[in-house]
C-alpha cells in the first residue's frame, strides 16, 4: 500500500518527485523518502509525512535529474527513519523503492547472513536490495540480469524502482501483483503506482503486467519481461484524467469534497446507461454477458471493506428482482477457505482501486475453478479491470480520500442496474415497475443535491457526540449494509468503536449495550421494515437509548420517537442505500473534524490495500 514515484529525464527530479508523493500520500504515511541521482548519489528519508521529508530535503543537496521517491504504509518493521525507503544495499550497488510484501524474505536474509551481510533495518525491502546485489557481485552479470535472476527466485509481490549504481544512465522498474505505471514525457519518463502522481506532466501511460521490467533513459524504454526471454513493444494509452480532479478544489478536505462531488459520480457512473429517455438500461461493456449472468445458478460476490457493503446490497437486489441466488463473501476469507464453485456460477470482484491484493486472488482462484468472472472497479487499467472477463467502470472519478465515499455510492448504482436488468431480461420485472425504477434513478443526482443541503445540521448532530466512546448503527433488508457501512465510516475516521447491526439482531446481544450514554443511529427509510423499525426504536427508548434516525421525508413517527432525526427524499426502496448512506458519512465526517482527526488520512490505514 505504498506510493512510489520515480522520474528520468532533463527536469530536477526532486520536485517531480515530491509533488508525486504529495499525491500518493493516501497510499501511506508513515515515513518518506527519495534517492536522487546526479553524479553522487542522495538519499533523504525520515519518519512520518512527505512535509517532513520535504522540510528535510530543504537542508540537503536536491539535484539531480534522475530520483525515485516513497511514501510508506509499514509492513515489515515500525514506522522510523531507519525503516523508510528507499534502501541502499550494503556494497552501494543498488537502491530502490518497494510497494509489497516478499513472503520467503528470512529465507534470502539468513542466505545473505551467511555471506556476511548486515542489516540496518527490520525490513524485507533491505532484505530484497542486498539480494540483488549479491547476485550482481557474485554471478558476474549486469544489472538487467542480476534483477531478474534475483527476482526470479522472490516470492510475494512487488512494486519496484530500482537504480543500478553502476549505470548511472538509467532507472529500472518492475511490478508482481502491485501496481505500476509508466508516463511517457518529451525526453523524460515517470514511474507511479498510480497516474494520479504523474498526471500533470503527461497523459500517455502504459500499465506494467506482471513480471514485467522496464529500463529507461531519459529518451528510451526497453520492455521485457523478468522470466522470459523476450522483449515487447510498449503500448501507452491515454487517460481521462485532470489535474483539477486530484485537488481539494476549495474543499478543506478531500473527503468533504468527494462526500460533495456525489450528485455528479452518480450521474456520471448512470449517464449513457441509463438511457436519456428513460425507456432502458444498457451496459456496454457487460450486454452481451447479462443474458448468461441472468441464467447463472448462482452469483459470488467478493470484496472488501465498503465494497463488500455495496455487495451486500447487490444481494438483496439480485435475489429480489433478478431472482438469482447470492453469496457475498470478503475475499480475503474467500481466497482461503476452499469455497465451492461451480461452472454454472459468476463471480463479481467490486473494488475502488481494481488492485486490492485479496480480491485479486479471489478472481484468479474463481477463474482457476472455472467461473465466468466480472468487475466493477473506479480505474480504467487497472489489475481489475486487466484480469477479469469484463466488466464495468464506476466513473466516480479519482478518490483521494482514505475513507471511501462516491466510490461506495457508485458502486451500488452499477450493480443496481446489473439487477434491474437481469431481472428484465427474465421477464420478472412488469415494463411500469421497471421504467419507474429506471425514472428514479435518473432523479438520483438531484436528490442527493437536496440531501447535502442538510449539512449543517448533521454538523450541530455531530456536535453532540463527537464525545461518545461507543456507537451502534441499525437498519433492516436493503438498509441492512448501510448501518453497517455508516459503523465503518465513523470508526475508520473518528476511531470511536461502532458496530454495525440488522435491527432485529439487537435483541439478540447488542441491546445490552444500550444505556443514555450510547448514540443508536437507526437506518429508517419508510419501506416495507418501517412498522418493524418503529417496534425497535421503541425498545431502545425504553433503555433509556439516544437515538438519531434517518429518516424519509415527512415522516412523524420515528421522528417524533427519536432524539434527533436527518430526513432524506423519499425514493423507492431498492434505491434507497445510495441516498441513506450519505448523512451517515456527513456525520462521520463532522464527528472526526470535533474530535481533531485528520480525515483524509485516517492512522494506521491507506486507500488502496494492495498487500495482504
Amino acid at each position: 500500500m505504498c506510493g512510489i514515484v520515480g522520474y528520468i529525464g532533463n527536469k530536477n527530479a526532486a520536485k517531480i518527485v515530491l509533488s508525486g508523493l504529495k499525491r500518493l500520500e493516501y497510499r501511506g504515511y508513515d515515513s518518506a523518502g527519495i534517492a536522487l541521482l546526479s553524479g553522487a548519489l542522495n538519499i533523504v528519508k525520515c519518519k512520518g509525512k512527505v512535509s517532513a521529508l520535504e522540510d528535510l530535503l530543504k537542508t540537503k543537496d536536491s539535484s539531480g535529474s534522475i530520483g525515485i521517491g516513497h511514501t510508506r504504509w509499514a509492513t515489515h518493521g515500525e514506522p522510523n527513519d531507519v525503516n523508510a525507503h528507499p534502501h541502499l544495499s550494503m556494497d552501494g550497488k543498488f537502491v530502490l523503492i518497494h510497494n509489497g510484501i516478499i513472503e520467503n524474505y528470512r529465507k534470502l536474509k539468513d542466505e545473505l547472513i551467511n555471506e556476511g551481510y548486515v542489516f540496518k533495518s527490520e525490513t524485507d525491502t533491505e532484505v530484497l536490495v542486498n539480494w540483488i546485489e549479491f547476485v550482481y557481485l557474485h554471478a558476474g552479470v549486469s544489472a538487467e540480469d542480476a534483477i531478474k535472476l534475483a527476482l526470479s527466485k522472490v516470492e510475494g509481490t512487488f512494486g519496484l524502482a530500482i537504480i543500478a549504481i553502476d549505470e548511472p544512465e538509467k532507472l529500472y522498474a518492475t511490478r508482481r501483483g502491485s501496481p505500476l505505471v509508466i508516463g511517457l514525457g518529451d525526453d523524460e519518463f515517470f514511474i507511479a503506482s498510480d497516474a494520479t502522481p504523474i498526471v500533470e506532466y503527461t497523459k500517455r501511460v502504459m500499465y506494467l503486467e506482471d513480471d514485467d521490467i522496464v529500463i529507461l533513459t531519459k529518451d528510451s524504454l526497453k520492455l521485457k519481461n523478468i522470466n522470459i526471454e523476450k522483449s515487447d513493444i510498449p503500448i501507452f494509452q491515454k487517460i481521462d484524467l485532470d489535474v483539477n480532479d486530484i485537488d481539494k478544489g476549495g474543499y478543506e478536505h478531500f473527503m468533504l469534497k468527494e462526500i460533495y462531488e456525489q450528485p455528479n459520480a452518480v450521474a456520471d457512473t448512470i449517464r449513457g446507461r441509463v438511457l436519456p429517455d428513460g425507456s432502458e438500461i444498457k451496459l456496454g461493456g457487460i450486454m452481451g454477458i447479462l443474458p448468461e449472468l441472468s441464467k447463472a445458478d448462482r452469483i459470488i460476490i467478493v470484496a472488501c471493506g465498503t465494497s463488500w457493503h455495496s455487495g451486500l446490497v447487490a444481494e438483496y437486489l439480485f435475489e429480489h428482482f433478478a431472482k438469482i441466488p447470492v453469496e457475498v463473501d470478503y475475499a480475503s476469507e474467500f481466497r482461503y477457505r476452499d469455497p465451492i464453485i461451480n461452472k454454472g456460477d459468476f463471480v463479481i470482484a467490486i473494488s475502488q482501486s481494481g488492485e486490492t491484493a485479496d480480491t485479486l486472488a479471489a478472481i484468479r482462484l474463481a477463474k482457476k475453478a472455472g467461473a465466468r468472472v466480472l468487475g466493477i472497479c473506479n480505474v480504467v487499467g487497472s489489475s481489475i479491470a486487466r484480469e477479469t472477463e469484463a466488466g464495468v467502470y464506476t466513473h466516480a472519478g479519482p478518490e483521494i480520500g482514505v475513507a471511501s465515499t462516491k466510490a461506495f455510492t457508485t458502486q451500488v448504482a452499477v450493480l443496481t442496474m446489473m439487477a434491474l436488468k437481469c431481472a428484465n431480461i427474465k421477464g420478472l420485472l412488469l415494463m411500469d415497475e421497471y421504467l419507474s425504477l429506471i425514472k428514479e434513478m435518473r432523479e438520483l443526482p438531484s436528490k442527493i443535491k437536496t440531501l447535502l443541503k442538510q449539512d449543517d445540521h448533521i454538523k450541530e448532530i455531530a456536535q453532540v457526540f463527537f464525545n461518545s466512546n461507543n456507537a451502534l448503527f441499525l437498519g433492516r433488508g436493503y438498509l441492512f449494509p448501510i448501518a453497517l457501512e455508516g459503523a465503518l465510516k465513523l470508526k475508520e475516521i473518528s476511531y470511536i468503536h461502532a458496530e454495525g447491526y440488522p435491527a432485529a439482531e439487537m435483541k439478540h446481544g447488542p441491546i445490552a449495550l444500550i444505556d443514555e450514554n450510547m448514540p443508536v443511529v437507526f437506518v429508517a427509510a419508510h419501506d416495507r421494515y418501517y412498522d418493524k423499525i418503529v417496534s425497535n426504536v421503541q425498545e431502545v427508548k425504553a433503555r433509556k437509548g439516544v437515538v438519531i434516525a434517518v429518516v424519509t421525508q415527512g415522516d412523524t413517527t420515528i421522528r417524533d420517537m427519536a432524539s434527533f432525526s436527518i430526513e432524506i427524499p423519499e425514493v423507492n426502496e431498492a434505491l434507497a442505500p445510495i441516498i441513506a448512506a450519505i448523512p451517515l458519512q456527513l456525520l462521520a465526517y463532522h464527528i472526526a473534524i470535533k474530535r481533531g482527526c485528520n480525515v483524509d488520512q485516517p492512522r494506521n490505514l491507506a486507500k488502496s490495500v494492495t498487500v495482504e
